[in-house]
């Protein structure tokens, strides 16, 4: 079919955006992101480097705590689809790529789409990008600059087309927080990280046999998770102690300091 899909690696997006911006790789949290003009910047490019109508934009991250505010805010934009991996506690994505990999061999072999352009620079894309050509499918790669420091050899190499994106492209959806509110964002995690450290978990662990209580420690060494039952009364507790309801970053911590507690609980 005679239509153009994109693909979005978020996490390169993000590291190698800010690095072309301002010289060195910033947290998220210093960043801010235009979802609307970003998409909209990837559509026309789209359409205008294959000539082909819209099928969507398909746009990859990674998350340890559910989907984010701004993942949310993408996914509510028309003609977007938001596909999660997750990042584990040493801040690696993992999972993202397989995603991305799987939904364009999908589409690829039910000829959903005759293009595809792919904002991304990980060698292991390279295996899609293959099997979709197989399928007759042109691969259209944008780089962020210097693309061929910042994209594996390999994908460059598998493309069909390849551009490159600098500061020019970028600064039209992606700028810099300033100061001010990164200091007011710190601040007020700090604040977080201190009321959360306060809640006590053992009102849970008494209506727990040891057994269970152990089983929220393998549980979250295992895939940082907690059991279902056990996180619905853990976020109901945090809610009444805050007197609000959490974010999605705050969800993360009281997770972390109940499998803490668990573990000190086993122990004793």
């Amino acid at each position: 079919m005679d239509q153009v899909a994109v693909f979005v690696d978020a996490g390169y997006l993000f590291a190698q955006g800010s690095h072309e911006l301002f010289g060195e790789k910033l947290r998220r949290g210093e960043l801010v992101l235009d979802e609307a003009k970003a998409v909209a910047e990837l559509i026309q490019f789209a359409q205008s480097v294959s000539g082909k109508r819209l099928l969507r934009v398909y746009w990859y991250d990674g998350t340890s705590s559910g989907p984010t505010a701004q993942h949310a805010s993408i996914a509510y934009l028309d003609d977007t689809k938001v596909r999660l991996g997750f990042v584990n506690s040493v801040g690696e994505q993992k999972g993202v790529d397989s995603l991305l990999v799987t939904d364009m061999i999908t589409l690829a072999r039910n000829k959903s789409m005759s293009d595809a352009v792919l904002l991304a620079g990980d060698e292991d894309l390279r295996v899609g990008v293959q099997q979709a050509q197989e399928h007759g499918v042109r691969v259209h790669l944008i780089g962020i600059r210097p693309a061929r420091g910042s994209q594996s050899s390999f994908l460059l190499q598998e493309a069909d087309t390849k551009v490159e994106w600098d500061s020019s492209v970028l600064n039209r959806f992606l700028s810099r927080r300033e100061a001010r509110e990164v200091e007011h964002a710190a601040v007020a995690e700090i604040a977080s990280v201190q009321s959360i450290s306060q809640i006590r978990f053992d009102l849970l662990f008494s209506e727990m046999s040891r057994a269970e209580v152990a089983a929220i420690v393998t549980d979250f060494d295992a895939k940082r998770g907690i059991p279902k039952t056990v996180d619905a009364k853990l976020l109901a507790l945090s809610r009444a102690a805050l007197k609000r309801d959490l974010t999605q970053d705050e969800k993360r911590l009281v997770r972390e300091q109940l499998a803490s507690q668990a573990r000190a609980f086993t122990r004793d």
